[in-house]
């Protein structure tokens, strides 16, 4: 395939050898499995290669403050099944300041790190290609929970939100048909709806709404309507938070966006719910918005096992020295891919399973 290359490991160097020191960072928001990400890392690191090992706090924030955490075999502790991220996590923008590369730059060098490791998704990655063409040996691992980074066919913490979402659906469900209600669980998915395409399917939803396909609230409606043609007096609607009405924009939670310029989406299933309730006057409609749940906690064995497959392929490539790379799983094998192939590119759902779903809609 073009441009990428299948990585295979390698082997620690020889005595006497040149000891580099790998720094990590975690950006963005958190997701199941970062940790297991860097308990691979941090082991093979250490026990194959011989490498020093530190922890870089809070993302690009902890290298711009030159704030750094020691990280050892007794780092690993617990590390594979722990949610969230051992070394915090920020959304900084290193290049909103003027100074803020070359303070990364700088302080990288008084530190004596040799690569760094960047955990995160198309921000934070963004920020390591940057860096990459500044002088900066980076490597990247692939991390957002909507599964929506081009060149990997899944991100590890994606099928652990999938799985919350699709039991908050089942539990839904059971309410919802004894109070003869109509309920709209809205999930996260800024600009892709794979969250809400793939729980919606398997939680058996009865409408699914994403970004990628503006919706009509009145084809919604019809779909309640058909349900209740067939004694169906219940349905359970998904919706992606970036999910708008045609001819519309999204719903913003809040006023303000972070560093890189992202508003805080959110307030879909509120409106979707009103709007049935103008339509339907005999039909009552409740709103779950699940947010940060789908988040937290620790990671189902999917992406234990991704998460450790990703952090093994990362330390690999810095072994071997190919740098501006990301890791990414491309059917069953972890290749790696130009960081700047990447970037600003987004992965849409894929039309034919919205096909697959939109059979089971009304």
């Amino acid at each position: 395939m073009a441009n990428h290359t299948i990585l295979s490991g390698g082997n620690a160097g020889g005595i006497g050898e040149y000891k580099m020191k790998i720094g990590i960072l975690t950006g963005g928001g958190d997701a199941p499995g970062l940790n297991a990400v860097l308990r691979a890392i941090i082991r093979k690191g250490l026990l194959n290669y011989g490498y020093e090992i530190v922890g870089i706090e809070d993302g690009w924030k902890g290298l711009i403050e030159g704030n750094f955490m020691p990280l050892n075999m007794k780092s690993l502790v617990g590390l594979l099944a722990k949610g969230g991220t051992i070394l915090g996590t920020s959304r900084t923008n290193p290049f909103k300041s003027e100074d803020g590369a070359k303070k990364i730059l700088k302080n990288v060098s008084e530190q004596g790190i040799d690569a760094v490791i960047a955990i995160g998704g198309d921000d934070t990655l963004g920020v390591a290609s940057k860096l990459c063409d500044m002088g900066l040996p980076v490597v990247g691992v692939p991390k957002t929970i909507d599964n929506d980074l081009v060149g990997t066919d899944y991100t590890f913490g994606f099928q652990t939100a999938v799985s919350i979402a699709c039991e908050a659906i089942e539990r839904l469900r059971t309410t919802a048909e004894s109070h003869h209600r109509v309920m709209i669980l809205e999930v996260m998915g800024r600009n892709s709806g794979w969250i809400a395409l793939e729980s919606g399917i398997a939680g058996g939803a009865n409408a699914i709404l994403i970004p990628e396909k503006p919706f009509d609230i009145d084809e919604v409606c019809e779909f309640i309507n058909k349900r209740q043609k067939r004694g169906r007096n219940f349905s359970i609607i998904v919706a992606a938070e970036g999910a708008k009405p045609k001819g519309e924009a999204e719903f913003v939670y809040a006023s303000g966006v972070d560093e890189f310029g992202h508003e805080r989406l959110g307030g879909v299933a509120s409106y979707i719910g009103k709007e049935i309730e103008k339509r339907f006057k005999n039909i009552e409609t409740r709103t779950v918005v699940l947010g940060h749940i789908q988040r937290g906690g620790p990671p189902i064995p999917y992406d234990r096992v991704l998460a450790t497959r990703f952090g093994i392929a990362a330390i690999d490539l810095v072994h071997d020295g190919k740098f501006g790379q990301m890791v990414a799983l491309q059917g069953n094998a972890m290749v790696s891919i130009p960081l700047k192939d990447i970037i600003g590119k987004r992965k849409t759902v894929d039309s034919k399973l919205y096909d697959v779903a939109a059979t089971f809609f009304g």
